[in-house]
Protein backbone atom coordinates (compact mmCIF):
# COMPACT_ATOMS: atom_id res chain seq x y z
CA UNK A 1 0.00 0.00 0.00
CA UNK A 2 1.34 3.15 -0.70
CA UNK A 3 2.95 5.10 1.82
CA UNK A 4 2.57 8.71 1.59
CA UNK A 5 0.62 10.91 3.60
CA UNK A 6 -2.13 13.10 2.78
CA UNK A 7 -4.16 16.17 4.32
CA UNK A 8 -5.33 19.53 4.20
CA UNK A 9 -3.56 22.42 6.62
CA UNK A 10 -5.16 25.38 7.67
CA UNK A 11 -1.31 27.16 7.53
CA UNK A 12 -0.23 28.30 4.58
CA UNK A 13 2.73 26.41 2.91
CA UNK A 14 3.49 26.16 -1.13
CA UNK A 15 3.78 23.17 -3.48
CA UNK A 16 7.47 21.85 -3.68
CA UNK A 17 7.47 22.16 -7.30
CA UNK A 18 4.55 25.03 -8.50
CA UNK A 19 4.94 27.34 -5.38
CA UNK A 20 0.72 26.67 -5.00
CA UNK A 21 -0.74 27.80 -1.98
CA UNK A 22 -1.54 24.16 -0.48
CA UNK A 23 -4.07 25.94 1.97
CA UNK A 24 -7.36 23.67 2.66
CA UNK A 25 -6.20 21.83 -0.42
CA UNK A 26 -5.50 18.30 -0.83
CA UNK A 27 -2.14 17.51 -1.27
CA UNK A 28 0.73 14.97 -0.66
CA UNK A 29 4.19 14.34 1.26
CA UNK A 30 6.86 12.42 -0.18
CA UNK A 31 10.15 12.52 0.70
CA UNK A 32 9.36 14.69 3.14
CA UNK A 33 8.21 17.31 0.18
CA UNK A 34 4.90 18.60 0.32
CA UNK A 35 3.30 17.81 -3.40
CA UNK A 36 0.42 19.02 -5.17
CA UNK A 37 -1.68 16.27 -6.41
CA UNK A 38 -1.31 17.95 -9.81
CA UNK A 39 2.45 17.96 -9.66
CA UNK A 40 2.47 14.73 -7.88
CA UNK A 41 0.43 12.77 -11.44
CA UNK A 42 2.73 14.57 -13.52
CA UNK A 43 6.47 14.26 -11.21
CA UNK A 44 5.84 12.14 -8.66
CA UNK A 45 3.96 9.30 -9.42
CA UNK A 46 5.11 5.72 -10.57
CA UNK A 47 4.18 4.00 -13.58
CA UNK A 48 1.69 1.11 -13.47
CA UNK A 49 3.98 -1.97 -14.90
CA UNK A 50 0.75 -3.10 -17.02
CA UNK A 51 -0.75 -0.17 -18.76
CA UNK A 52 2.39 2.51 -18.59
CA UNK A 53 0.27 5.21 -17.10
CA UNK A 54 1.04 6.89 -14.12
CA UNK A 55 -0.58 6.08 -10.89
CA UNK A 56 -2.05 9.13 -9.68
CA UNK A 57 -2.37 10.23 -6.08
CA UNK A 58 -6.00 9.17 -6.28
CA UNK A 59 -5.46 5.46 -7.08
CA UNK A 60 -4.69 2.72 -5.14
CA UNK A 61 -1.63 1.40 -5.97
CA UNK A 62 -0.13 -2.42 -5.26
CA UNK A 63 3.50 -3.14 -5.30
CA UNK A 64 5.66 -5.77 -5.92
CA UNK A 65 9.77 -6.06 -6.22
CA UNK A 66 10.21 -2.22 -7.28
CA UNK A 67 7.29 -2.45 -9.87
CA UNK A 68 3.67 -0.90 -9.42
CA UNK A 69 0.52 -1.44 -10.41
CA UNK A 70 -2.50 0.23 -10.61
CA UNK A 71 -5.35 -2.02 -8.34
CA UNK A 72 -7.10 -3.14 -11.65
CA UNK A 73 -3.96 -3.70 -13.79
CA UNK A 74 -2.77 -6.01 -10.88
CA UNK A 75 -4.41 -9.12 -12.82
CA UNK A 76 -3.01 -12.91 -14.05
CA UNK A 77 -1.24 -12.76 -17.40
CA UNK A 78 -3.08 -15.50 -18.69
CA UNK A 79 -6.28 -15.62 -17.42
CA UNK A 80 -6.84 -11.80 -16.27
CA UNK A 81 -8.30 -13.03 -12.98
CA UNK A 82 -7.81 -9.88 -10.42
CA UNK A 83 -5.14 -10.93 -7.94
CA UNK A 84 -5.72 -7.82 -5.59
CA UNK A 85 -6.14 -9.94 -2.93
CA UNK A 86 -5.50 -13.44 -4.28
CA UNK A 87 -1.89 -15.51 -4.01
CA UNK A 88 0.06 -15.02 -7.46
CA UNK A 89 3.36 -15.64 -8.24
CA UNK A 90 5.88 -13.46 -10.33
CA UNK A 91 7.49 -15.13 -13.26
CA UNK A 92 11.26 -14.39 -14.66
CA UNK A 93 9.56 -13.06 -17.33
CA UNK A 94 7.88 -10.17 -15.28
CA UNK A 95 4.11 -11.52 -15.69
CA UNK A 96 2.48 -12.11 -13.25
CA UNK A 97 -0.15 -15.25 -12.92
CA UNK A 98 -2.40 -16.29 -10.48
CA UNK A 99 -1.55 -20.00 -8.65
CA UNK A 100 -3.93 -21.78 -11.33
CA UNK A 101 -2.48 -20.78 -14.02
CA UNK A 102 0.97 -20.43 -12.54
CA UNK A 103 0.67 -24.07 -12.32
CA UNK A 104 -0.41 -24.94 -15.64
CA UNK A 105 2.86 -23.28 -17.07
CA UNK A 106 5.01 -24.02 -14.75
CA UNK A 107 4.28 -27.68 -13.54
CA UNK A 108 5.95 -27.54 -10.79
CA UNK A 109 3.18 -26.28 -8.75
CA UNK A 110 0.53 -28.14 -7.06
CA UNK A 111 -2.64 -28.57 -9.07
CA UNK A 112 -4.94 -28.82 -5.91
CA UNK A 113 -3.26 -26.07 -3.51
CA UNK A 114 -1.46 -24.10 -6.33
CA UNK A 115 1.52 -24.18 -3.97
CA UNK A 116 5.18 -25.32 -4.89
CA UNK A 117 5.43 -28.46 -4.63
CA UNK A 118 9.29 -28.82 -2.90
CA UNK A 119 11.42 -31.27 -3.94
CA UNK A 120 11.98 -34.42 -2.39
CA UNK A 121 8.04 -34.06 -0.78
CA UNK A 122 5.64 -36.25 -1.04
CA UNK A 123 3.64 -36.05 -4.38
CA UNK A 124 1.34 -37.35 -7.26
CA UNK A 125 2.28 -37.40 -10.71
CA UNK A 126 -0.56 -37.75 -13.19
CA UNK A 127 -0.52 -37.07 -16.82
CA UNK A 128 2.59 -34.55 -16.46
CA UNK A 129 1.01 -32.61 -13.44
CA UNK A 130 1.87 -32.61 -10.08
CA UNK A 131 -0.41 -32.80 -6.89
CA UNK A 132 0.83 -32.95 -3.08
CA UNK A 133 -0.33 -36.32 -1.82
CA UNK A 134 -2.50 -35.19 0.47
CA UNK A 135 -4.30 -32.64 -2.23
CA UNK A 136 -5.01 -35.45 -4.66
CA UNK A 137 -8.19 -36.05 -3.75
CA UNK A 138 -11.38 -38.04 -4.53
CA UNK A 139 -13.93 -35.24 -6.75
CA UNK A 140 -16.35 -36.72 -5.14
CA UNK A 141 -16.05 -38.02 -1.04
CA UNK A 142 -12.80 -35.69 -1.12
CA UNK A 143 -10.55 -38.03 0.50
CA UNK A 144 -6.73 -38.49 -0.01
CA UNK A 145 -6.69 -41.09 -2.99
CA UNK A 146 -2.74 -41.96 -2.09
CA UNK A 147 -2.35 -45.91 -2.77
CA UNK A 148 -5.78 -46.71 -3.98
CA UNK A 149 -6.26 -47.13 -7.69
CA UNK A 150 -8.49 -44.67 -9.18
CA UNK A 151 -10.08 -43.55 -12.45
CA UNK A 152 -10.77 -40.32 -14.23
CA UNK A 153 -13.77 -38.65 -16.08
CA UNK A 154 -12.63 -35.71 -17.44
CA UNK A 155 -10.49 -33.37 -15.80
CA UNK A 156 -11.85 -35.06 -12.54
CA UNK A 157 -10.09 -37.66 -10.16
CA UNK A 158 -11.84 -40.01 -8.74
CA UNK A 159 -11.68 -42.81 -6.01
CA UNK A 160 -12.38 -46.55 -7.49
CA UNK A 161 -15.70 -46.85 -5.26
CA UNK A 162 -16.71 -43.59 -5.91
CA UNK A 163 -16.29 -43.97 -9.70
CA UNK A 164 -18.05 -46.95 -9.65
CA UNK A 165 -21.15 -45.69 -7.41
CA UNK A 166 -21.69 -42.50 -9.99
CA UNK A 167 -20.25 -44.24 -13.45
CA UNK A 168 -20.50 -47.69 -13.24
CA UNK A 169 -23.83 -49.73 -15.10
CA UNK A 170 -26.13 -51.54 -12.38
CA UNK A 171 -26.59 -55.02 -12.84
CA UNK A 172 -30.78 -55.61 -13.81
CA UNK A 173 -30.80 -58.44 -11.24
CA UNK A 174 -29.38 -57.09 -8.45
CA UNK A 175 -29.15 -53.33 -8.88
CA UNK A 176 -25.34 -53.27 -7.74
CA UNK A 177 -22.47 -51.67 -9.96
CA UNK A 178 -20.60 -53.93 -12.40
CA UNK A 179 -16.82 -53.23 -12.12
CA UNK A 180 -15.23 -55.69 -14.59
CA UNK A 181 -16.83 -58.09 -16.68
CA UNK A 182 -20.37 -58.56 -17.27
CA UNK A 183 -23.17 -59.62 -20.24
CA UNK A 184 -25.64 -57.80 -21.84
CA UNK A 185 -29.36 -59.14 -22.18
CA UNK A 186 -31.81 -57.52 -24.19
CA UNK A 187 -29.87 -54.52 -23.75
CA UNK A 188 -29.95 -54.85 -20.18
CA UNK A 189 -26.42 -55.30 -18.04
CA UNK A 190 -25.75 -58.17 -15.54
CA UNK A 191 -23.18 -59.44 -13.22
CA UNK A 192 -21.87 -63.26 -15.03
CA UNK A 193 -23.17 -64.61 -11.40
CA UNK A 194 -26.25 -63.05 -11.58
CA UNK A 195 -27.47 -64.34 -15.11
CA UNK A 196 -28.67 -67.30 -14.30
CA UNK A 197 -31.09 -70.29 -14.73
CA UNK A 198 -34.47 -69.37 -13.16
CA UNK A 199 -34.99 -73.15 -11.79
CA UNK A 200 -31.41 -74.61 -11.18
CA UNK A 201 -29.31 -71.53 -10.84
CA UNK A 202 -27.16 -72.31 -13.57
CA UNK A 203 -24.59 -69.73 -14.96
CA UNK A 204 -25.91 -69.04 -18.46
CA UNK A 205 -22.94 -66.80 -20.09
CA UNK A 206 -22.10 -68.50 -22.80
CA UNK A 207 -24.45 -71.67 -22.71
CA UNK A 208 -27.87 -72.00 -24.42
CA UNK A 209 -31.02 -70.69 -22.76
CA UNK A 210 -34.58 -69.08 -23.59
CA UNK A 211 -36.59 -66.96 -21.69
CA UNK A 212 -40.34 -67.37 -20.14
CA UNK A 213 -42.27 -64.24 -18.56
CA UNK A 214 -39.08 -62.73 -17.93
CA UNK A 215 -36.98 -64.91 -16.52
CA UNK A 216 -34.18 -66.72 -18.17
CA UNK A 217 -33.76 -71.02 -18.24
CA UNK A 218 -31.33 -73.04 -19.25
CA UNK A 219 -32.07 -75.90 -22.30
CA UNK A 220 -33.16 -79.01 -19.98
CA UNK A 221 -34.82 -77.10 -17.12
CA UNK A 222 -36.72 -75.24 -20.07
CA UNK A 223 -37.94 -78.54 -21.44
CA UNK A 224 -38.57 -79.92 -18.26
CA UNK A 225 -40.70 -77.25 -16.02
CA UNK A 226 -41.90 -74.58 -18.84
CA UNK A 227 -41.95 -76.07 -22.05
CA UNK A 228 -45.48 -77.23 -23.27
CA UNK A 229 -45.52 -81.45 -23.96
CA UNK A 230 -47.08 -82.19 -27.64
CA UNK A 231 -49.77 -84.24 -27.85
CA UNK A 232 -48.82 -86.27 -30.23
CA UNK A 233 -44.96 -87.64 -29.29
CA UNK A 234 -45.18 -86.55 -25.67
CA UNK A 235 -42.02 -84.52 -25.88
CA UNK A 236 -41.25 -81.17 -24.64
CA UNK A 237 -42.17 -77.95 -27.63
CA UNK A 238 -39.33 -75.99 -27.77
CA UNK A 239 -37.88 -73.05 -29.93
CA UNK A 240 -34.52 -75.20 -30.47
CA UNK A 241 -33.77 -77.13 -33.54
CA UNK A 242 -36.49 -79.35 -35.12
CA UNK A 243 -39.98 -78.41 -33.76
CA UNK A 244 -40.17 -74.28 -33.96
CA UNK A 245 -43.48 -74.68 -35.56
CA UNK A 246 -46.52 -75.12 -33.47
CA UNK A 247 -50.16 -76.01 -33.91
CA UNK A 248 -52.72 -75.52 -30.54
CA UNK A 249 -56.58 -76.83 -30.74
CA UNK A 250 -58.37 -76.77 -27.79
CA UNK A 251 -56.08 -76.66 -25.09
CA UNK A 252 -53.78 -79.48 -26.70
CA UNK A 253 -50.51 -78.25 -28.39
CA UNK A 254 -48.25 -80.45 -31.35
CA UNK A 255 -45.20 -80.12 -33.14
CA UNK A 256 -46.21 -79.15 -36.67
CA UNK A 257 -44.48 -82.59 -37.98
CA UNK A 258 -46.61 -84.75 -35.80
CA UNK A 259 -49.60 -83.31 -36.32
CA UNK A 260 -50.28 -85.96 -38.56
CA UNK A 261 -53.68 -88.27 -39.69
CA UNK A 262 -53.68 -91.41 -37.40
CA UNK A 263 -54.45 -93.74 -39.90
CA UNK A 264 -52.56 -92.43 -42.94
CA UNK A 265 -49.99 -89.98 -41.81
CA UNK A 266 -50.89 -87.31 -43.57
CA UNK A 267 -49.28 -83.82 -42.43
CA UNK A 268 -52.12 -82.20 -41.05
CA UNK A 269 -51.01 -78.11 -40.76
CA UNK A 270 -53.06 -75.59 -42.15
CA UNK A 271 -55.32 -78.31 -43.30
CA UNK A 272 -58.37 -80.06 -42.65
CA UNK A 273 -58.94 -82.29 -40.31
CA UNK A 274 -61.18 -84.48 -37.45
CA UNK A 275 -60.93 -85.31 -33.74
CA UNK A 276 -61.93 -88.64 -32.48
CA UNK A 277 -61.07 -90.22 -29.81
CA UNK A 278 -57.78 -87.65 -28.55
CA UNK A 279 -56.73 -88.76 -32.46
CA UNK A 280 -56.49 -86.84 -35.44
CA UNK A 281 -57.63 -87.63 -38.62
CA UNK A 282 -57.93 -86.63 -42.45
CA UNK A 283 -61.69 -86.04 -43.67
CA UNK A 284 -60.71 -89.15 -45.95
CA UNK A 285 -59.76 -91.67 -43.19
CA UNK A 286 -62.64 -89.63 -40.76
CA UNK A 287 -65.27 -91.22 -43.51
CA UNK A 288 -64.15 -94.43 -43.23
CA UNK A 289 -63.92 -94.99 -39.57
Amino acid sequence: PRSYLTSTMTDRFDCYYCRDNLHGKKYVKKDDKHVCTKCFDKLCANTCAECRRPIGADSKELHHKNRYWHEDCFRCAKCYKPLASEPFSARDDGKIMCGKCSSIVDGNRCQGCYKVVMPGSQNVEYKNKVWHEECFTCFECKQPIRTQSFLAKGDDIYCAPCHDKKFAKKCFHCKQPITSGGISYQDQPWHSECFVCNTCRKPLAGARFTSHENNVYCVDCYKTDVAKKCHGCKNPITGFGHGTNVVNYEGYSWHEYCFNCKKCSLSLANKRFVIHADNIYCPDCAKKL
